[in-house]
């Protein structure tokens, strides 16, 4: 039976947001300072006055808007003898939202970039809810009361309770991100906040509104991202988040709350090489960064130009929003099948929001030409000896819904589904209930069959909901041999193998393929060998420490997945 791995990686958006910012009301009245959020109005009033303890930095009319940026695009189609890929798209001159942008970065709170140890708290119920589970988008477990809870939350409700953080230098603070309790059984929002400020965590000065104290909008709800924005940044290098209203709950509501902060972090002035360093970049030259559509697309054409002798770009489908599901080839045939050579697939973008795999792709097509261009023994044995396809967008409507939002502001969910709402990993034909249903009816095994299972026909009539671009990789699969291939996902990190769906519909339960010990030792070839994966020092991501299980796992041993691309590829294709 074929192979198909399933790699999920941790992913990290840093798109930005940004928000156009009044002055503070004249009349000194007391006001809660709203925030930027899901259906909020986007002008907002900030103000505070800086002190001894935490130094304001004036600027010039901290105001920004939305970029827009004017395209002509104009296309043409793909076909499957590798004729060049246009970077213009068939649509009218129009304006183009972008994600709006954020005057500093996040810290890294979501991104672990901020360690446990920098974050403190006045006080928390217990080690699940500690300080360190104060991240923005960080998820719980399915139960309530492990040590991997889904926020921050306070042990006493008054409004004495902090969250600090600690950016270990002088830091331009801009702003905060808050998010709810991520929760199954619990329902926990901080609607109104103070910020303050300190050098040395014994003196705090606020952030202020004209003459009071500045009282930030929180949550509504426990996903929706909301920002708050300070109209005057302040350097400081500790900052608390100190909630002032949440939900009730009657009398059993607690304080909960997952961040962000942003800061620009200023140059240390004892360490004047530290001015003079040039700004690291990767020694392979490789375009690292966010790609949209249209740059996604112009980046594979600028390979294949470079390198037009072992590329082909060609399209399998379309998405609701119809773009195309670009896909590179790299072969030293390419469009054509070799009897004997291996057809190898990576997808990536399933869940538009999950970005890091378009990244990765992206680059190793860029390292696969450059090496090949170099004389790399082992990347020309490669390209000699395997047929490899790279998808680095499955769902392009997805992302280009999260991009436009920017990444701290879209929140878990938005992007991760298609453009009608269908969640791509669970799309695909299940055949393991079939299959399994057989086993137990025939009592011939001769009789049983154990790969090429068909499709059920409910499943391939117009009417299913089945997304565009599920129909569109099972024609992939279905019209190219390929023996062996893997899903790339963000926001964890570790190997999962077939099956995905549990047997008789756990929420999780060991299912192994026939080919167990083949896809164990493919899925540790995999996470031996990626660094920070096989890191025995990293801090776990959600909700489950993969150390303990050497970085893989059996799908369905950590989460029941019925209709997952894995199965279907292992059960309906060779």
């Amino acid at each position: 039976m074929a192979a198909f791995l399933h790699v999920t990686l941790l992913l990290l958006l840093s798109h930005g947001s940004c928000v156009q910012v009044d002055g503070a009301p004249s009349d000194g009245s007391p006001t809660v300072t709203p925030a930027v959020g899901s259906g909020l109005d986007l002008t907002t009033t900030r103000s505070f006055v800086g002190n001894s303890s935490a130094t304001e930095i004036p600027t010039a009319g901290f105001t920004t808007s939305k970029s827009t940026t004017k395209t002509t695009v104009d296309a043409k189609r793909q076909t499957e003898d590798g004729q060049k890929l246009e970077t213009k798209d068939s649509k009218t001159e129009e304006e183009e939202e972008g994600p709006l942008e954020l005057e500093c970065p996040p810290l890294g709170l979501e991104s672990l970039k901020v360690k446990d140890y920098q974050l403190r708290a006045s006080s928390y119920k217990r080690r699940g809810l500690g300080p360190h589970r104060g991240r923005l988008n960080i998820q719980s477990g399915v139960e309530d009361g492990d040590i991997y809870d889904g926020a921050w939350c306070a042990l006493h409700r008054d409004k004495k309770q902090w969250l600090e953080v600690d950016a270990q230098r002088l830091t331009r603070f801009t702003g905060v991100i808050l998010q709810g309790r991520s929760s199954i059984w619990s329902w926990n929002v901080v609607h109104t906040f103070k910020v303050q400020f300190s050098n040395d965590t014994l003196l705090w000065k606020s952030s202020m509104n004209g003459s009071e104290e500045a009282i930030f909008e929180g949550n509504q709800d426990t996903e929706t991202p909301v920002l708050a924005l300070f109209h005057t940044p302040t350097v400081a290098r500790y900052i608390r988040i100190n909630p002032q209203s949440w939900y009730q709950n009657g009398t059993q509501g607690d304080i909960c709350l997952r961040a962000e902060v942003l800061g620009c972090v200023l140059p240390d002035p004892s360490n004047v090489h530290e001015w003079q360093a040039e700004p690291s970049e990767s020694k392979d030259k490789l375009d690292f960064r966010h790609h949209n559509y249209k740059e996604m697309r112009k980046l594979m054409k600028v390979v294949h130009e470079e390198c037009p002798n072992i590329t082909r770009i060609y399209s399998i489908g379309k998405s609701y929003k119809d773009l195309k599901l670009y896909v590179m080839e790299i072969s030293d045939n390419p469009g054509k099948h070799k009897l004997g050579e291996p057809e190898f697939r990576y997808v990536a973008g399933m869940h538009g929001n999950e970005v890091l795999g378009r990244e990765l792709l992206l680059n190793l097509m860029q390292y696969i030409c450059q090496e090949y261009k170099r004389g790399n023994q082992r990347i020309l044995r490669l390209v000699r000896d395997t047929r490899i396809h790279l998808l680095p967008s499955m769902n392009p409507d997805g992302y280009e819904m999260a991009f436009k939002k920017g990444s701290e502001l879209a929140g878990w969910a938005l992007g991760r589904y298609s453009y009608e709402g269908i969640d791509m990993n669970s799309n695909f034909a299940d055949l393991n209930s079939g299959m399994w249903t057989a086993i137990e009816l025939e009592t011939d095994r001769s009789k049983l069959i154990n790969h090429y299972f068909p499709i059920p026909e409910q499943y391939t009539s117009e009417d299913a909901f089945v997304a565009s671009e599920t129909r569109a990789v099972i024609s992939w699969m279905q019209s190219i041999p390929f023996v062996l291939g893997a899903n790339l996902h963000g926001g964890e990190l570790v190997v999962t193998y077939p099956y995905d769906m549990t047997r008789d519909w756990a929420p999780r339960e060991h299912t192994p393929t026939p080919d167990e010990s083949f896809f164990r030792w493919l899925a540790t070839a995999y996470a031996s060998t990626n660094q920070v994966m096989s890191n025995p020092d990293r801090r776990p991501c959600h909700n489950k420490n993969f150390l303990r299980y050497n970085n893989i796992i059996n799908g369905a041993d950590w989460h029941n997945v019925p209709g997952s691309m894995n199965d279907f590829s292992y059960l309906h294709t060779n």
